[in-house]
């Protein structure tokens, strides 16, 4: 059988025995591996997202915060569903644990397998062959339906819109990144599963490059529609820069099956392998993404992505510009959310890798660690968030076209919107172990409805009063009472994580967030200029946040500062060698 094409050196994967060392606890070399992988993950995503932030920075410089750019912001909703569908979401979370299945079952034949001559085809290649040209049509069929109706999308998710033909326009070329989008998940999710992070981490980075410049070059002849078609251009990057990698790793050919005793040999190995999983059985390669597998991922990833169809939906009815802020102070607030998942975004291949191989016990310590790792970081981004928000608009959208009152505007409601990153980032972290099994559950799925109900009664309770900032608290409280409902039932249903020891942790986390965000917000106020505002509250925040934190036993803390240490003491005694 000929397997995919070894990875380079830095990204080699950890030992074939599994991520747990004979003690029980988490190899050395997978640890390592894992801290390389996240470091590599949050370096890329990092630059992506400050990337993004140069294109909405483009954005508010080049055409502000007005009718058009409300028109852009209508369309570019497909982009945004696109991604959490098809490559954030929807698509990792199916084709993440299908991959790491497939890996496992190779695994076991070769191992089974070693000495002898007969072969069988790949469980890897057979999951492309059986799922990738199946995709492909369907995504080509999906978006140019979407062109044919983007008048009616148009008035279905902004029926208040004035301007409608540009949104129209728009839509019509961000439909594009339906297909691209989800060539690109299909490869990010094929390519975590064999542990190489560098690629995929990069998509965000090369599409918001794309975006940046096709707006500056196009955007005096063809205004705001150069940005949907910056859009459609930076989808293709996305699959471009992923498809060597892609092809490196997927096996070239298939030795021929045999004969009849091949075939039995085949299905012995199989039987030894559900054998050593406690005998449970398994779908056909094929079957690991059909329908009984897609249905609750895709409902609960369309119901999560139907708060911003309800915010938009909403804010269409509300002054111009409304759109634009809600958009702004999203992409701003959510910083914290996205850097807080790469450690679940470069674990989620190992606790799916663990359920497939039945290691119940790995899985459940990863997902714990995780949690609290997530909670750290995004707490501890929301306290500056909440510190700082006007001068973080100030220095990044106060030019052009985006004046005062738009930033006063935007920054409050970042304020609202960063009381539900928690939320967001736990929503996040707890749904991929629930999807790391062969048949994902329903109850995922549940929980986000009974958010999504929560942040629709309460949104339209609020916008009448409070107008923007009312729908933003509608999501802040919608998706906390989703991330809830999955830590309890997460537990219960899928793996036995001590839900009140990791309850207890993130609401120790909360005291020293709220108690940095405060002594934050008034370091940042004693300065008039945003910069020195920014740069005081960037100083008292993380002291006050790792205080307060160690003070109240915050979990994790202690260990985070243990490993800081050892990496500079490591660098000291290199940098002391070489001279």
């Amino acid at each position: 059988m000929t397997g995919p094409r070894p990875a380079p050196a830095t990204e080699a994967d950890p030992p074939v025995a599994g991520p747990v060392a004979a003690g029980g606890e988490e190899s050395p070399r997978l640890g390592r591996f894992l801290a390389r992988a996240a470091a590599v993950t949050a370096g890329l995503t990092a630059a992506g997202s400050l990337c993004g932030l140069l294109r909405d920075q483009a954005i508010a410089q080049l055409f502000g915060a007005d009718a058009g750019t409300d028109a852009f912001l209508v369309a570019w909703t497909v982009p945004e569903l696109a991604a959490t569908l098809l490559i954030e979401d929807a698509m990792a979370l199916v084709l993440v644990p299908a991959f790491s299945l497939a890996l496992s079952r190779r695994a076991a034949r070769e191992a089974e397998a070693r000495g002898r001559t007969a072969e069988e085809t790949d469980p890897v290649r057979a999951l492309v062959a059986a799922t990738l040209t199946r995709l492909a049509l369907l995504l080509v069929c999906a978006a140019g339906l979407l062109m044919l109706a983007a008048p009616y999308a148009v008035r279905l998710l902004a029926p208040g819109l004035p301007d409608t033909g540009t949104a129209v326009d728009c839509l019509r070329l961000t439909a594009l990144t339906v297909l691209t989008f989800g060539l690109a998940g299909y490869f990010s999710a094929a390519l975590r599963a064999h542990r190489h992070f560098v690629a995929p981490a990069a998509i965000y980075l090369v599409y918001n490059a794309g975006v940046i410049a096709v707006m500056f070059a196009g955007h005096g002849r063809w205004g705001v529609r150069a940005a949907a078609l910056g859009v459609a251009v930076g989808g293709a990057l996305m699959v471009l820069v992923q498809l060597p990698a892609f092809l490196r790793r997927l096996p070239t050919r298939d030795a021929a099956p045999g004969k009849a005793a091949a075939r039995a040999e085949g299905a012995a190995r199989d039987r030894s392998w559900r054998a050593a999983r406690g005998g449970r059985e398994h779908s056909p390669t094929g079957a690991l993404v059909g329908i009984g597998v897609l249905a609750p991922v895709v409902t609960f990833t369309v119901s999560r992505q139907a708060q911003v169809f309800f915010e938009r939906f909403m804010a269409s009815s509300l002054p111009a510009g409304a759109i634009s802020h809600l958009n702004y102070a999203q992409k701003v607030a959510q910083l914290p959310m996205v850097l807080s998942l790469m450690v679940c975004t470069v674990t989620f291949p190992v606790v799916a890798r663990a359920m497939a191989d039945g290691d119940a016990a790995a899985a459940r310590r990863r997902v714990e660690r995780d949690l609290t790792l997530a909670g750290i970081v995004v707490l501890l981004g929301a306290a500056y968030v909440m510190a700082c928000a006007p001068q973080l608009v100030g220095l990044l959208f106060e030019r052009g076209a985006f004046d005062t009152r738009d930033t006063a505007a935007t920054a409050a409601v970042m304020r609202v919107y960063s009381c539900g990153l928690l939320g967001h980032s736990m929503v996040g972290a707890l749904v991929r172990p629930f999807f790391s099994g062969s048949r994902p559950p329903w109850y995922p799925a549940a929980a986000m409805a009974a958010g999504l109900a929560v942040t629709v009664g309460t949104g339209v309770a609020a916008a009448g009063s409070w107008g923007v900032l009312g729908i933003a608290a509608a999501n802040a409280l919608g998706i906390t009472v989703t991330a809830a409902l999955l830590l309890h039932g997460l537990g219960a249903r899928v793996v036995a994580v001590d839900v009140p020891r990791v309850a207890a942790g993130l609401l120790r986390l909360l005291v020293a967030t709220g108690t940095a965000a405060t002594a934050g917000w008034a370091a940042a106020a004693l300065f008039s200029a945003p910069l020195a505002g920014a740069v005081a509250g960037g100083a008292v925040v993380p002291a006050v946040f790792l205080a307060v934190g160690l003070l109240v036993g915050a979990p994790e803390l202690p260990q985070l500062l243990a490993a800081v240490n050892r990496t500079i003491t490591a660098v000291e005694r290199r940098v002391t060698h070489g001279r």
